[in-house]
Parts: structure tokens; C-alpha cells; sequence
């Protein structure tokens, strides 16, 4: 036998290695991810705006995709998932057709006067205040700010977050809304992810707020974000100079295609060079509590009739395409792109959800679903996909319950997540 104390010197440095992982690699976040992030200028919000997107997109569907059939045709849906995936569109429109919005100050509204972007963050910090005030606001919400790429970009941004958060803690008594999220675009260093949490660190001391409490995403849109000027994978080194911040990792498709220098006709988010990105991205946040978002498409379902269902189809293709990368999440530009949003997320769950809950059953029972013998690896995806289904609204506890034998909680504990609040009932 091995003599004891050896063992012990030989195994005790590794102490500091389950130390370090522990930090770095927590595990699942708990609670739901959105499926989207919708991103509006900022001189474009207003008190209605969530049901003002829901309306529009119930109106496109009702008069471009007046039956299941037709939705389903669009969506690519398989027609024994048409009619309950459109009843759940339509009820998703309904209640709750934004599920994170994001008030864009970069890209999508430009570089106007000072007194603009001052005036449109006092009155974009207004409006949120108002949504909490009246319970209204969606789920997840924030804003993004300007680049640091150039010391006058950096300046407005910095001036911009600082109004916004004034404005918005002195109408809601220093108190962080809840789902409150920031996006900290074009990253290229981390020496600029370490300055950004410093900042959100003296924002926090000055509207006495708990320490950690201003998180943000980070967008994946340089070359730079995923191989740094050594040759090193950018994104760990991002994620840990957050110091806990980062919330998120989301992909910039045009700005990233733009980069590698490909052609326009080529700049998708369907192309090779974005499927690399994604890749690292996904290796990164791997076990670290960081969820990973896809990017949009421009092609936006407007027009006439034939153009709107060529932009549905694009779109819930693309969407479909994400989902099966294990992308769960993604944004959204146009009010018309929530049919095909909901359309394809509802579709994904409830086509491979069957499926999924027979597995589960089994190897929760001790045994294999036909000639497959699922491994704990395979269990945790099993169950984490249907906590999302759950999540999302494409099952409700009573169907998840019936298929799997199964409790909620059991589910989280094979998914290894946290529980948290799911929209399934």
C-alpha cells in the first residue's frame, strides 16, 4: 500500500488548483436565460414599448400567418407542432413579447450632440424607472454604451452611463431594478474589461449599492476578442478581468465578419468564420455562470407579404441553426422577428422535448431508452433542456411532470443548475 503521508504531500498542492476552479468555474447560473435580446436606439424608447412590439408582431402574424399551417410553413415547423406552437406564439406575444431589451447608445443610435445623448439617457433612465414603477418592465433590461476604442468614444461613454444611472437611482431611491444589465461593446484589451469594472465599482460607491451589483455583457465582435495580439484565447483572460461582473458573451455578426474581411454576400451569421467565434466563445464561459448569446440577422421581415415571410424564413432558419449549436439566446432587431423568435424556440423544445423526457425517465429509472444508455454528462443536457423548455414557456410543469415521472426539482439537481424562476407552470 501506499504509505499515506506521501500521498497526502503529492495531492496537496492540488488544493490550490480546486481552489482557483472553483472561482473560476462555478458552475450553471441559476434562474432562466432569456432567448433574446432586442436592441432599440435609444432615442426610440417610450413607456409602451413592450406592448407596442407584441401588438406589431401579433399583427404581422395574423395577417402574413393567418393559420398554423402557415406559420409553420415560414418556421420551418414540423405539422404536428403547428398548432401548438402557434397558440403559444400567440399567447407569448401577448404576455410577454420582450423578454430583454437592451437601450442602445452605440451603434443603432449613432453620435449626435452632447445635449442629445444626454437628454435621450435622461429620458431612456426615465421610461425604466417607470416600467418598474409600474411593474411592466421586461424581465431582463439595460443599456448599451459606447466603445472604449478612442479616448472621445470612451468619454461619452462613460458621461452616458453616468447620466443614465443618475437619472434612474434618483427615481427609484439608489434600488438596482431587477434584471438590470449593461453591454460593453468592441472589446479589443483587457486592460479596457478591467477599466470598465473599476468604473461600475465607483458607480456602485457613490449610489451605495452592494458591491458586484452593476454587471454587464461583454460583445464578441473584434478579432482581438478571440485571439489576442500573443496568440492567446482573448475570452478567459476577458471573463476573469470582469472580476465576477460578466454576465455574458455576445456575438457582434457584422461587425465580427467586417473584421476577417470577408465579403459582404458572406457576411452572415451562418458562415464558417462565425462558427469559430462561437466555438471559443462556447469553450470560454464553459462551467463559468457566463451565458453565451448569438447575433442577428438584417434581414428583416418587412415589406410586402412575400418579403415579410423571406425574412421569417431567414430568420427562424438561423434561429433553428443557433439553437442546435447550443445557443440558446439571441437578438433581435425588428418587432416582426418575435414570430419567428417564439415560432422556432417553441419548435425546438417541443419537437426534441418527447425524446428528451423518455431518456431522462430512463436514466433516472436505472435503465436505457431503447438502445441508448445515457451516461451523467448526457443526463445533465437531457434535464437542462427541458429546464429550458420549462423556462421558455414551450412546457408547463404538468407536461414535464407526465413525461418524465419527474419533479422540477429533480430536474435541477440532474442539471446540476441552481433552481430558479421559470416561466412554465
Amino acid at each position: 500500500m501506499l504509505d499515506p503521508a506521501a500521498v497526502a504531500r503529492l495531492t496537496a498542492r492540488l488544493s490550490e488548483v480546486d481552489e482557483r476552479r472553483a472561482v473560476s468555474h462555478p458552475g450553471e447560473r441559476a434562474g432562466r436565460q432569456p432567448v433574446h435580446t432586442c436592441y432599440l436606439s435609444a432615442g426610440q424608447v417610450a413607456a409602451d414599448l413592450p406592448a407596442r412590439w407584441g401588438a406589431a408582431a401579433t399583427d404581422a402574424l395574423r395577417r402574413h400567418a393567418a393559420t398554423p399551417a402557415a406559420l409553420a410553413e415560414v418556421a420551418g415547423l414540423a405539422a404536428d407542432l403547428a398548432e401548438p406552437v402557434y397558440e403559444r406564439v400567440l399567447a407569448k406575444l401577448a404576455a410577454e413579447p420582450v423578454e430583454d431589451l437592451r437601450v442602445d447608445f452605440e451603434d443603432g443610435y449613432g453620435e449626435p450632440a452632447d445635449d442629445t445623448e444626454d437628454a435621450d439617457a435622461v429620458a431612456a433612465a426615465t421610461v425604466v424607472a417607470g416600467w418598474h414603477r409600474d411593474g411592466t418592465a421586461p424581465a431582463w433590461h439595460g443599456l448599451r454604451v459606447k466603445s472604449f476604442d478612442t479616448p472621445a468614444l470612451r468619454d461619452r461613454s462613460i458621461r452616458t452611463l453616468d447620466v443614465f444611472l443618475t437619472t434612474l437611482f434618483d427615481a427609484t431611491g439608489n434600488t438596482l431594478p431587477a434584471g438590470f444589465v449593461l453591454t460593453f461593446p468592441k472589446v479589443t484589451a483587457v486592460e479596457q474589461v478591467e477599466v470598465f469594472a473599476e468604473l461600475l465599482a465607483l458607480l456602485e460607491a457613490r449610489h451605495a449599492l452592494p458591491a458586484g451589483a452593476l454587471r454587464f455583457e461583454i460583445q464578441v465582435e473584434t478579432t482581438e476578442s478571440i485571439v489576442d495580439s500573443t496568440g492567446r484565447l482573448a475570452l478567459p483572460g476577458f471573463i476573469a478581468a470582469g472580476d465576477g461582473r460578466v454576465s455574458g458573451l455576445h456575438f457582434g455578426t457584422y461587425d465580427y465578419t467586417a473584421a476577417c474581411g470577408l465579403p459582404i454576400s458572406s457576411q452572415h451569421l451562418a458562415h464558417g468564420a462565425c462558427d469559430f467565434a462561437r466555438h471559443v466563445m462556447q469553450v470560454s464561459a464553459a462551467g463559468t455562470g457566463v451565458w453565451c448569446s448569438d447575433g442577428s440577422t438584417n434581414v428583416l421581415p418587412v415589406g410586402d407579404a412575400e418579403a415579410v415571410r423571406h425574412g421569417w424564413r431567414t430568420h427562424a432558419g438561423l434561429v433553428a441553426r443557433s439553437l442546435a449549436h447550443g445557443f440558446y439566446q439571441g437578438w433581435d432587431l425588428h418587432p416582426h422577428q418575435l414570430v419567428t423568435r417564439y415560432a422556432a424556440v417553441f419548435g425546438f423544445y417541443r419537437g426534441g422535448g418527447p425524446t428528451a423526457a423518455a431518456r431522462l425517465a430512463a436514466y433516472a429509472g436505472g435503465g436505457a431508452a431503447g438502445s441508448i444508455a445515457d451516461e451523467p454528462a448526457s443526463a445533465r443536457v437531457l434535464a437542462g433542456f427541458l429546464l429550458r423548455a420549462l423556462d421558455c414557456g414551450a412546457w408547463d410543469r404538468a407536461e414535464l411532470t407526465a413525461a418524465t415521472g419527474l419533479s422540477v426539482e429533480r430536474l435541477h439537481s440532474l442539471a446540476r443548475r441552481p433552481a430558479g424562476q421559470e416561466v412554465g407552470r
